[in-house]
């Protein structure tokens, strides 16, 4: 994945948390690895410092401590910070955008402009970039959310789009970049063995966890007023939804891969207002305790409202209305302050028609595959084998693929890939604005219904996997959550 073009990287947001715990990291990362072009100027926007003595000093100070998982190479990171450069902006006073353009004018290569900020400020950014003529020969790269609803979102793509074409957009979804959802377009559509069996006919159903121990931290404002639907469901689980299953793509292009997703998006079963009950559980998690040590109620964080009917927590059940998956349930679960920090999706075989082994063979969930995208990084199959001994006794047994463990190569981390393929100008890791409409179009009655109902959540203790009602919905299709199972 090395480029051998030259580019200048524009950071908005150049002193924020994610440029600190994710961008930079990144970037030094592809640098230590030899996979930045050696001429590729990394340009730092902000407000914070006062020139870049300063904000190379910020930088030493806050993002070394997130970079180089087998220690930091002095050498590597002395010549990474050579590519930094910073300018002071105030993104709110659009003539300051004059003194970004004189920065960067003499620098070489394809401009990619990474916005690091509120969504608030996207529209604003790219109308000062094109009053200034930084919207040719360039990239944007727009984090999430992108909007609140289906309206602000489209929104926000008008305006985008009528200062960059849409090959220019690079809407970023990290989950999209980790290495076992690549290892799952190989696992399918590289070997016999498993795309055959990818289908209603022998999948039973199929679970989709994004779990995380801690709460919303500093982010209390922002996730007030977003939720778990928002902030996770629409985009990251519904993208890993798309690519569990898509049809395979004509070639891994960006459009064939993004096409087969939309295809996916627009197939999804509108959820019938009159059942929300039975097939979606928000909770919001109080006081409780995570590897012993207590933690407050959503209800008292800071910037979080006291009378707060936000959720913390989703799970849905979801159908897909095509001939490859009609009547297989697909569960979807996020949720923050849960039991164990854990992304995997989780595929059920059907059991074998008959058993003559015995009734073990018939349990659900005898055959199944597990990818773990978080954090150990693994895709284990499960199968049955019989037990040493005496009589035909079987047994669970697995096989792994571990990946540190397989490949002598470290893994490539997700931002790290993906800000390689923005510089590299490669799509399919991106999301189409087509694919984001389609996600809040499926969203959004889930959304308007919970408003309309003015119902607070369903409590659960932190530290637990959710309401007892998430269970209890599984429970209705002969089934259960993994770790419940364990």
């Amino acid at each position: 994945m090395f480029t051998d073009s030259s580019f200048t990287f524009v950071l908005f947001g150049g002193t924020g948390d994610l440029s600190m715990r994710k961008i930079l990291p990144a970037l030094y990362e592809a640098h230590r690895a030899g996979m930045l072009a050696e001429g590729g100027k990394i340009v730092g926007v902000a407000r914070h410092a006062e020139d870049r003595a300063g904000y190379i000093e910020w930088v030493n100070a806050h993002v070394k401590p997130y970079v180089s998982k087998n220690g930091l190479d002095e050498t590597a990171w002395a010549s990474f910070l050579e590519r930094i450069q910073y300018v002071k902006l105030d993104l709110g006073k659009p003539e300051d955008f004059a003194l970004l353009r004189d920065a960067v004018s003499e620098l070489p290569g394809i401009r990619v402009f990474y916005l690091a900020t509120g969504p608030s400020l996207f529209v604003p950014i790219c109308h000062a970039l094109a009053a200034v003529g930084l919207n040719t020969n360039s990239r944007i790269v727009l984090e999430k959310p992108l909007g609140y609803d289906l309206k602000s979102s489209n929104a926000i793509n008008d305006a985008v789009g009528e200062i960059f074409a849409e090959e220019q957009i690079y809407r970023i979804d990290h989950y999209l970049g980790k290495e076992p959802v690549q290892n799952l377009l190989a696992l399918r559509f590289g070997n016999a063995l498993f795309e055959p069996l990818w289908r209603r006919e022998w999948v039973e159903s199929i679970q989709i966890t994004i779990a995380e121990e801690l709460g919303v931290e500093a982010r209390g404002d922002f996730y007030d007023n977003t939720g778990a639907l928002r902030d996770m469901v629409q985009n990251h689980l519904l993208q890993l939804l798309s690519i569990v299953a898509m049809e395979p793509p004509h070639s891994m292009d960006s459009d064939s891969v993004r096409d087969e997703k939309l295809r996916v998006l627009r197939a999804l079963k509108p959820i019938d207002p009159r059942d929300i009950g039975k097939v979606a559980v928000r909770g919001q998690y109080h006081a409780g305790g995570i590897r012993g040590t207590s933690v407050p109620a959503y209800a008292t964080e800071p910037g979080v409202k006291a009378n707060t009917n936000t959720e913390t927590f989703v799970a849905l059940k979801v159908e897909i209305e095509n001939w490859r998956w009609a009547g297989v349930p697909f569960f979807l679960r996020t949720g923050k302050r849960l039991a164990d920090r854990v992304a995997e999706i989780v595929v059920n075989f059907r059991a074998v028609p008959h058993s003559a082994l015995g009734p073990t063979a018939l349990r659900p969930g005898a055959n199944r595959l597990v990818i773990r995208l978080q954090p150990n990084e693994t895709i284990r199959l499960y199968c049955l084998a019989k037990q040493p001994g005496e009589g035909m006794n079987l047994a669970s047994v697995h096989l792994d693929l571990a990946f540190d463990q397989f490949f002598r190569e470290g893994q490539m981390e997700a931002y790290q890939r993906l800000l390689l393929d923005v510089i590299n100008g490669r799509l399919a890791l991106f999301v189409r604005r087509d694919e984001q409409e389609a996600a809040w179009r499926w969203v959004e009655p889930i959304l308007n219904e919970w408003a309309a109902a003015n119902k607070p959540p369903k409590p659960y203790a932190a530290g637990t996997w959710g309401p007892a009602a998430s269970s209890a919905m599984l429970a209705q299709h002969g089934t259960c959550w993994l770790e419940e199972e364990n």
